[in-house]
């Protein structure tokens, strides 16, 4: 292990945790961009709601479709080398966006963006087992899970203002500049604990003791990994409720300030500022009810298991109040609901994001987030798509609202019937002493 220094920086596990979190606020600048600069492209470039509706999944498609093997990658290879390569390849895919000339352009760009970003959520989700004890391990991870909600707070209005002024290719190029700048960020400050000397044998001692990921990397069998994975009940339940999520998270994420602009007649300037609202109190509700709240019951000595799935399934049933903005005209009265259906998922997601290391078996804990992070992207992919076809056909936002809130009813029951108690899933025998990274 490194040498530790007598000079070191205290708290430093919470500098990592903010570290991570700057890393997901910079790639979700990435991933709303198009969002924002949707109403010039669609007149540049005369497209449709069935057309934005495919650029919006187009990143999307990728990204899912690599989850499993990114965490099969991150299980074998590492946070550090992974992570340092994903945030580089994520800059030089936002720099191809700026530069597209069309529909084809726009499309391939931003799924070479969903290869770039896919180890994004894996990397900081395994980072954070590594990082923290299991009882700080809700805050660890609402931090850069907040930082998703938190990007559209301040990065819808920044690239607003940005494509308004400059147009829509500075929009992306904003974008790509942040990225390239994370990318150096994380090179130079990033190591797993293990390897970083700025991290004091005390402060060693507490991660580890207090049920921290163990290091280590997967020597082999992954494949064979996966599938005992795929045939275990927990992860099933976890992907399908995790989906669900994803599917009204996403929908908000890509159409939201198209909404506000033909629902409600704003202007591009105007929706980005009350597109903002929501997710200012959904950023507020993944810190103080997805991680402190958390955090604080368990270490009271809650039961760990009803603490995180009550969180769990009761900001999934604030998220039906996606229902509610289908009754109304009025903008503040629909962005009301919507604050409220996002401040319920948004308390819900760190334990989604948490789960992965925490049900895990040995060497398995890359792969699970990945399976489950599949299925929430492919969410992410269909949602854009269904809502650009329903809002083309009918004119109106009110149906696609109605299918985001079945899908969130379908997610709880997933939860509570499949996923069943938080516990460590038992290795297969041929598999779990091969991997040696350990859920603790």
């Amino acid at each position: 292990m490194t040498t530790r220094h007598s000079m070191t920086t205290p708290q430093r596990r919470w500098r990592i945790g903010g570290l991570l979190g700057i890393g997901v606020l910079v790639n979700y600048f990435d991933r709303i961009s198009l969002s924002v600069a949707a109403p010039q492209l669609q007149q540049e470039f005369h497209l449709s709601s069935s057309d934005l509706g495919l650029l919006f999944s187009a990143f999307f498609w990728t990204y899912a479709l690599l989850q499993i093997p990114t965490g099969l990658i991150l299980d074998r290879f590492g946070v550090t080398r992974v992570g340092r390569w994903g945030a580089l390849l994520w800059g030089l895919a936002s720099t191809l966006t700026a530069c597209a000339g069309g529909f084809a352009g726009i499309f391939v760009a931003r799924a070479l963006l969903g290869v770039a970003e896919a180890p994004g959520f894996p990397v900081s989700a395994k980072a954070t087992g590594y990082w923290f004890p299991r009882r700080e391990r809700a805050m660890a991870t609402a931090i850069f899970d907040a930082a998703a909600k938190f990007s559209n707070v301040i990065g819808v209005p920044l690239v607003a203002l940005t494509v308004v002024h400059l147009g829509w290719r500075w929009g992306f190029g904003l974008t790509a500049l942040l990225s390239l700048a994370y990318f150096i960020a994380f090179t130079l400050i990033y190591r797993d604990p293990s390897q970083d000397n700025k991290l004091s044998a005390e402060e060693y001692r507490h991660i580890v003791e207090g049920g921290a990921t163990a290091e280590g990397v997967s020597q082999g069998g992954s494949l064979a990994m996966l599938g005992y994975l795929l045939r275990q009940r927990k992860v099933w339940g976890l992907s399908i409720g995790f989906a669900a999520y994803g599917y009204v998270f996403y929908l908000f994420l890509t159409w939201l300030p198209g909404y506000l602009v033909q629902t409600m007649q704003m202007s591009i300037l105007k929706s980005a500022s009350y597109a903002a609202i929501p997710w200012i109190f959904a950023t507020l509700s993944d810190l103080l009810v997805g991680g402190w709240l958390i955090d604080h019951l368990i270490a009271r000595g809650h039961d760990e298991t009803r603490v995180r799935k009550g969180v769990l399934l009761g900001g999934m049933l604030l998220g039906l109040a996606v229902f509610g903005a289908t009754t109304t005209s009025d903008p503040v009265i629909a962005i009301i609901w919507i604050t409220i259906a996002l401040s319920g998922l948004a308390a819900a997601a760190p334990v989604g994001w948490s789960l992965p290391s925490l049900i895990a078996p040995h060497g398995g804990t890359g792969t699970v987030g990945g399976i489950m992070n599949f299925a929430n992207n492919m969410m992410g992919a269909v949602a854009p798509i269904v809502t650009g076809y329903i809002v083309g056909s009918t004119h109106s936002f009110s149906n696609a609202f109605l299918v985001a809130g079945v899908m969130l009813i379908i997610g709880m029951l997933a939860f509570v019937f499949l996923l069943g108690r938080i516990e460590t899933i038992a290795p297969p025998a041929a598999v779990g002493q091969a991997l040696p990274d350990s859920t603790g």
